[in-house]
């Protein structure tokens, strides 16, 4: 069995284009009180502008450090969040090892088979789900854009997931109503390893530690982490095999939220990207010169309940 070890690609913007365009809109400001990330931000909001995370799409990874909340994609990667919850109900995850763990990069894990990096399950490997097809039901809030060979893409938020995407204005343009957009590997974001072969997925995933662009469109994006932000630089970093002696930190125990007895389950929300609130927040993030951050500098405020 090979490694599943993915390697940085070039940067591929080929499938959006130029997609900044006018996507936002003037809103009423209210404030917010949340914690972003790591770091507590005082800002007061009505219940109204807060979403309740699905406990369906609520995937709980418990480590020695805490308890990690990912919140699930269905409609990005339908495939991969099968494949996650059908190998999350049968206990595969469970006891697992973050077997490659790179300081400023990523947490590798999900191999419950070896614990080394050349196991997979036995199911069926995952064709790739790079990108997507965004239609007017799946609002993008736009927050800045980058550059993109001669041009620039549009990048903000579907709910709290980093995306780039064309605008929405261009879905008149196309047969099925619907944009190319899709996941960028920010802080959080979790994504599928996988081997040389695109369609090659099967259990092995990683949680991003830090921003990793040259990753974008070339491994499929399933989640984005809602609750546990500040746990995810904890596993100890070192490779199984590289380092005599080293011993990797586990997942514990990883279950799907709805499993969980109601009484036991977190309840998860996340400020609606859509809402006047967030508008008024994403303000609070400008840069000293008046330009907001890059999208992958933004942590969208959660709060668990």
């Amino acid at each position: 069995m090979s490694y599943r070890i993915f390697w940085p690609l070039a940067f591929s913007v080929a499938l959006v284009g130029n997609a900044c365009a006018a996507e936002q809109s003037d809103t009423k400001i209210t404030e917010i009180t949340a914690v972003a990330g790591a770091t507590a931000t005082v800002f007061a909001a009505p219940d109204e502008a807060w979403r309740t995370v699905d406990p369906e799409n609520l995937l709980l990874i418990d480590t020695k450090y805490g308890e990690i909340g990912v919140e699930l994609f269905p409609e990005i990667a339908p495939k991969h969040v099968a494949q996650i919850k059908a190998l999350t109900k049968q206990g595969f995850y469970d006891n697992v090892t973050f077997h490659r763990v790179i300081e400023n990069f990523m947490n590798q894990t999900g191999d419950g088979t070896n614990g080394d990096g050349t196991g997979d399950s036995e199911l069926p490997d995952i064709p790739a789900e790079f990108t997507f097809k965004r239609g007017t039901d799946m609002p993008f809030t736009l927050v800045t854009a980058r550059k993109a060979g001669e041009g620039e893409i549009g990048v903000g938020f579907y709910k709290n997931l980093p995306i780039a995407s064309q605008p929405t204005s261009q879905a008149m343009f196309t047969k099925d109503g619907k944009v190319n957009a899709f996941g960028l590997h920010c802080k959080g974001v979790t994504s599928m390893a996988r081997t040389n072969d695109p369609n090659s997925a099967n259990s092995q995933f990683f949680l991003m530690r830090a921003e990793y662009s040259s990753l974008d469109t070339q491994y499929s994006i399933w989640g984005n982490t809602v609750m546990g932000y500040d746990l995810l630089e904890k596993p100890k970093v070192g490779v199984i095999g590289e380092v005599p002696g080293w011993v990797p930190d586990r997942m514990t125990d990883v279950n799907i939220a709805s499993d969980v007895p109601a009484e036991d389950r977190p309840t998860v929300q996340v400020l609606r990207t859509d809402s006047p609130a967030f508008a008024n927040w994403l303000k609070t993030q400008k840069k000293p010169d008046g330009s907001f951050p890059d999208v992958c500098d933004l942590s969208v405020p959660t709060r668990t309940l």
